[in-house]
Order: structure tokens, then sequence, then C-alpha cells
């Protein structure tokens, strides 16, 4: 098994001393539940692409309603300065997403 060491707050330090022997399985369930958004668009997205769509299509993409609202919502949070390094994270990839998008536009 792999060892790791992270630096965290205090106050998560104590929080998470009472869990230290399942350290490991937060872990994998914060992941699990931060994921599905983006395993949602990335398959949004190569569903699309693999259909072979037309270049109106590809110029008229859009993120699906729930993607949108999702990402309003970390737009917001971030305007605000309440984004968490979680959400910081996935609305970096939002953005890396948004980026691998408009440059496949202008590729066909």
């Amino acid at each position: 098994m792999a060892q790791i060491t992270i630096e965290v707050s205090e106050e998560l330090a104590q929080k998470l001393a009472p869990m230290r022997d399942r350290l490991s399985e937060v872990l994998a369930r914060g992941l699990r539940e931060l994921s599905p958004p983006l395993n949602e668009a990335y398959r949004y997205i190569l569903v699309f692409l693999s259909g072979n769509p037309s270049p109106a299509a590809i110029l008229n993409f859009k993120p699906t309603p729930r993607m949108q609202e999702r990402i309003s919502e970390l737009l917001e949070k971030n305007c605000s300065g309440e984004l968490t390094p979680a959400e910081f994270a996935e609305l970096d990839e939002y953005e890396r997403l948004n980026s691998f998008c408009e440059s496949s536009r202008f590729k066909r």
C-alpha cells in the first residue's frame, strides 16, 4: 500500500483525527462524490464527438442545462471567494473542457 503525506488545516486535522484508521476510505468516498459531474461532462463531450458532428453542430455545441447550472454555481462561489479547494479544481477542469471544445471548433 502506498503512503502519502498531506498538509491540512488544524481544523480539518481535528475533524479527521477520529477517522485516522479510515482515511483511505474517506478519500475514496470524496473522490467518488466529486467526480460524477465531471464524468458526466466528459461523457457528454465524447458521445457528441463520436457521432461525427457536422461543423454547424460543433458551432452550436453547448453544455447541458445541468452542467451549465453547476458551472454557474461554481462561478458565483468563485466571485464571492467561497470556493473550496475541491470546487476550485472542478471549476478549473470545466475551464479546461471549455478550452478543448473551443479549440476543436477551429480544427474542422
